[in-house]
């Protein structure tokens, strides 16, 4: 479980760095989508995602494909991939906020880090869920 939070860091961090690099030469203003996302609920979506590519990139559980982890989150949030896409491009077009959005998952990712290493230092057993733990 460790491990798995360890890289899901790195990975947040690359994928932070790559939005920043894909999004940092775009000078033209991206529309506000008519369907937006409130930005907590994207963090949380932002979150959602790490997390299920950490699940991914580990095999947990046997694993979890790209196509059963977005059917996933577009359920639980009532979002369609046109939407996501369109949300995700429109606050990522300006970098500062995405970046404190990013910084706002990190925060949480270091918070169950902690309280995952307390739980083990704690002698407690790990959990093996039957899906994605995912708020």
């Amino acid at each position: 479980m460790l491990h798995m939070l360890k890289i899901l860091k790195m990975r947040l961090i690359t994928l932070l760095l790559a939005f920043l690099l894909v999004f940092v030469g775009c000078t033209t203003a991206v529309e506000k989508p008519k369907k937006l996302i409130e930005k907590d609920k994207m963090v949380d979506i932002l979150y959602d995602i790490a997390l299920l590519e950490a699940i991914k990139s580990q095999n947990v559980n046997g694993g979890i494909s790209s196509k059963k982890s977005n059917e996933f989150l577009f359920k639980k949030y009532k979002i369609d991939s046109l939407q996501w896409e369109e949300n995700n491009k429109y606050y990522a077009s300006d970098i500062e906020e995405y970046k404190k959005m990013y910084e706002e998952v990190k925060k949480r990712i270091q918070e169950e880090t902690t309280k995952a290493n307390s739980t083990s230092a704690q002698g407690a057993p790990p959990s093996s869920p039957e899906e994605p733990m995912v708020r």
